[in-house]
């Protein structure tokens, strides 16, 4: 299993990796909460997310709403398939703010 955790690669940029589950969320949280501190703009590359289920999704559901809820913007990139399967069987797709193939680097669209 790799490691999970949340990883700041500067400018708003940051990566999510490892297991996202019901084992691993609660650290995530508490980490990633903090981790974006007062940043306007948060891209979160997901490429290095190896596992996920619910919790996962419920973890990328309340990071857009913090990041939102102080009047930021945020675009998950890089969605793996699993991840991107699990959110359109729960309808999330449209709530999540997951990148187009085609967008633009500096679009971080709402």
């Amino acid at each position: 299993m790799s490691e999970t955790g949340i990883v700041s690669r500067g400018d708003g940029r940051y990566a999510l990796s490892g297991e996202l589950s019901f084992a691993t969320v609660p650290n995530l949280w508490r980490s990633g909460n903090h981790a974006f501190g007062g940043e306007a703009a948060v891209r979160l590359d997901l490429a290095g997310i190896t596992r996920v289920d619910s919790a996962g999704i419920a973890l990328l559901i309340e990071l857009t709403r913090a990041v939102r809820s102080r009047g930021g913007k945020i675009l998950l990139e890089h969605a793996p398939p699993q991840l991107m399967a699990i959110a359109t069987v729960s309808g999330l797709e449209a709530v999540l703010p997951f990148a187009s193939d085609g967008e633009q680097a500096g679009n971080l669209g709402s």
